[in-house]
C-alpha cells in the first residue's frame, strides 16, 4: 500500500457521519444555554425538523444521504457568528429537503405565494387600477395580491399536508 492511500484508509476509518441523533444532542445542549430568543428560534426550529424526520421512514441510501448533508453543514464547528450560521445551515437543510424529498415546513407554500400575490398586485394597482387615484390603486393592488396569493399558498399547504409532504 502506498504511502497516500495509507492515509486515506486512516482517515475513513476515523470520519465520522453526523447522524440525526448526534445532530439532535447537538442542538438540544444549545437550546439549553443562555442565548437571546431569536437564536433559540432558530435551535428549536431545525431541532424540530430533525426530529420529525426521525419518525418518518427513509430508506438506507435516503439516510445516509441526510446525514451526509448534515455533515456538510459543520453543526459541531463553534463558529464565531454561531446565530447566522445555524440560520444559514437550516436553510441550507430545508432546501435540501424540499429539493430531494419533496418536503415542506409549515406554511412554506403561503409566505411563497403571498408575496408573488404581492409583487403582481403592486404591478396590477399600478398599471390596471392607475385611473383611480393613485395611492388607492396602489393600494388595493397590493390587498387583492395578497389575497390571492395567501389563498392559493394555502391550498398549496393542504395539498401538501394531505401527500404527507409537510415535516
Amino acid at each position: 500500500m502506498k504511502f497516500g492511500q495509507n492515509i486515506i484508509a486512516k482517515n475513513a476509518i476515523n470520519y465520522k457521519i453526523m447522524t440525526l441523533n448526534k445532530a439532535s444532542e447537538i442542538l438540544e445542549t444549545l437550546v439549553l444555554e443562555p442565548t437571546n430568543k431569536s437564536e433559540n428560534t432558530v435551535y428549536k426550529k431545525f431541532l424540530y425538523i430533525l426530529n420529525e424526520l426521525k419518525i418518518r421512514e427513509f430508506s438506507k441510501d435516503e439516510i445516509e444521504s441526510i446525514e451526509a448533508t448534515l455533515e456538510d453543514l459543520q453543526l459541531e464547528v463553534n463558529h464565531e457568528n454561531r446565530k447566522r450560521h445555524f440560520k444559514k445551515s437550516l436553510s441550507k437543510f430545508e432546501d435540501y429537503l424540499r429539493l430531494t424529498f419533496f418536503l415542506t415546513s409549515k406554511g412554506y407554500y403561503t409566505n411563497r405565494y403571498a408575496a408573488l400575490g404581492l409583487s403582481f398586485g403592486l404591478l396590477f394597482g399600478l398599471t390596471i387600477l392607475s385611473n383611480l387615484e393613485r395611492s388607492l390603486g396602489f393600494s388595493l393592488g397590493l390587498i387583492g395580491g395578497l389575497v390571492v396569493g395567501s389563498v392559493i399558498g394555502r391550498k398549496k399547504d393542504k395539498e401538501a399536508k394531505a401527500n404527507g409532504k409537510v415535516l
